[in-house]
């Protein structure tokens, strides 16, 4: 999805790609819908890394949040972040799911999904 926003808690459970920031504003989108994997742009991180600060906290509900860079896809394009985006920013739960900075976003979460471990 192009903004956090689309989302409902509809989503439950489930994996987004969106081509949000990761500020503190996505995150409470994200927490608020109980998916299991948000990814989003990190926006060139920004002043006192707020383009991710919302990805770090998400740890504190279990959730894996993936941040890619944005300058691999266009900031508010979700189909560019799946399509292209590198996985610059891992919180917690995603390195222990086995997300990697510096590889293809697209390619971790297939093979996520394929190791059914979320």
């Amino acid at each position: 999805m192009d903004s956090i926003a689309f989302g409902s808690p509809a989503l439950r459970g489930e994996v987004i790609v969106t081509g949000s920031h990761g500020g503190t504003s996505a995150a409470e989108y994200a927490a608020s819908y109980g998916v299991a994997v948000v990814a989003c742009n990190d926006a060139g991180s920004g002043k006192n890394a707020a383009g991710i600060a919302g990805l770090r906290g998400l740890d504190a509900s279990g959730i894996a949040a993936i941040g890619v860079a944005h300058d691999s896809a266009r900031i508010g394009d979700g189909l560019d972040t799946w399509e292209n985006g590198v996985v610059s920013f891992v919180n917690e739960r995603g390195r222990a799911l086995g997300v990697r900075v510096g590889e293809p976003l697209k390619d971790q979460l297939v093979a996520l999904i394929e190791r059914e471990e979320i």
